[in-house]
């Protein structure tokens, strides 16, 4: 018996790489190996974006918190990587069930193999287009980290991110870019995620920062960052990232990924002089702090509208987006609600606006696969921008705040005053970030 077992998986040992060379060999042909080159850097470039999130936001908290903060992201890299695998990337993209979900399908990977699929990468591999939404799947949760930062217990926020991508992140990406999907049928425009990952993430902070309530003091002590140089890193890495982000959603080494190249730099740059003027106008002294996040809200806001739009139709967009988010997040403390680290103002107000400023400046001239928008006189293209915002924001808010209504109920989402007043280096991780 065990010679014949052996025999047996000796043979399948042999044949599994026959296989494989069998199917390089007969997709040879149909792939272009410039755009999978181009599209595996633009998806490493988009993986470092969530360690870079993580420096950006662990810079902005207080010391006894940097450690916590850091792992969520760092650990969002971990766990939605094995999800997308396994069910995340079927239910986004896999075969379509009445325009709401894909169908499981393609779980673990299952016929998702190195033959380009037309629906959507046809010069590529399946699995390049595929770990490449994988990075997207993976930064659009830690965006909602810093809405709750400082508060939220780690076994609470693991159970937190697995439900909320499934049942967030996936259908509102299968609506809006899976082959198929209502939203995308109505000839929505979103070339790399102002509402798959920002409005989500966005409105999302929102619900949890209802839901989760305000940190201990909040109000009656400052919260500064601890550590601005990290956060400064953190924002050149988003900056550097953000070029995989929305040049490499053209899925081809081509004249369309140049355009949303230019266009996302001059954003970014044009954002960061928005915010600093508002700043420097509206307190005297213009700071690196709104400096950073002046660049990150112009990133946010080009993001749907990079494959779409002119460098001149850029710089409006990125100059407004910086002075808007700017004035939303100036006015957070009126409003009462604790969002620590801006994710509500920069990615929900900064996404919402990029999504319709797609529908007014997008141009066939840019992007013979896009539409006119209104200033080229198509207005029906606002009007399908303007549904997708507010069905994102509907559907992200009110399953998001079900989702952690659920958890608070169960296992509970806050650390005790205690725990939170010592830190959560300590309290949840058993560490501290500086021993001095």
């Amino acid at each position: 018996m065990k010679k014949i077992l052996s025999c047996i998986f000796g043979s399948v040992i042999l044949f599994l790489p026959a296989m494989a060379f069998a199917d390089v060999a007969n997709t040879a042909q149909k792939i272009d190996t410039g755009d999978t080159a181009f599209v595996l850097v633009a998806t490493a470039l988009v993986m470092l974006m969530t360690p870079g999130l993580a420096l950006f936001y662990g810079g902005m908290v207080r010391k006894k918190n940097v450690l916590a903060t850091i792992m969520q992201s760092f650990i969002i890299l971990a766990i939605i990587s094995i999800q997308w695998v396994l069910w995340g990337y079927s239910l986004s993209f896999g075969p379509d069930i009445h325009g709401i979900i894909g169908s499981l399908k393609w779980f673990g990977l299952n016929h998702v193999g190195l033959t380009p699929n037309p629906d959507y990468a046809p010069t590529i591999p399946h699995q390049v287009f595929m770990v490449f939404q994988m990075m997207f799947a993976v930064i659009t949760p830690a965006l909602i980290t810093g809405a709750f930062a400082e508060r939220m217990k780690f076994k609470a926020f693991l159970v937190f991110i697995i439900l909320w991508a499934t049942l967030v992140y996936d259908p509102i990406a299968h609506w809006v870019w899976g082959a198929g999907g209502w939203i995308h049928s109505l000839g929505v425009l979103d070339f790399a995620g102002g509402t798959v990952v920002h409005i989500s993430s966005g409105i999302s902070a929102l619900a949890a920062v209802v839901v989760i309530g305000r940190r201990h003091n909040y109000g009656k002590e400052r919260y500064v960052p601890h550590n601005l140089p990290m956060t400064i890193t953190g924002a050149a890495l988003l900056w550097f990232g953000w070029f995989g982000f929305n040049a490499g959603s053209a899925l081809s080494a081509g004249a369309l990924a140049a355009s949303a190249f230019v266009v996302t730099n001059t954003a970014a740059a044009a954002a960061t002089l928005g915010w600093v003027v508002a700043e420097w106008a509206k307190s005297g002294k213009p700071t690196m702090l709104g400096a950073t996040s002046g660049a990150v809200a112009g990133l946010v806001a080009i993001t749907p509208a990079s494959g779409y739009v002119t460098p001149m139709a850029a710089i409006i967009i990125g100059f407004v987006a910086g002075m808007l988010c700017f004035y939303a997040v100036s006015i957070k403390p009126k409003l009462g609600y604790d969002d620590a680290l801006d994710a509500i103002g920069i990615h929900g107000v900064g996404g919402s606006f990029g999504a319709l400023a797609t529908g007014l400046f997008a141009t066939v001239a840019i992007n013979a696969g896009g539409a006119n928008g209104l200033f080229y006189g198509n207005p029906r293209l606002f009007f399908i921008q303007l549904l997708a915002v507010a069905v994102t924001i509907a559907y992200g808010f009110t399953s998001t705040f079900i989702i952690l209504k659920i958890i608070n109920k169960t296992i509970g989402l806050r650390v005790t005053q205690e725990e939170e007043v010592m830190g959560l280096d300590v309290t949840q991780h058993g560490e501290e970030g500086y021993n001095m």
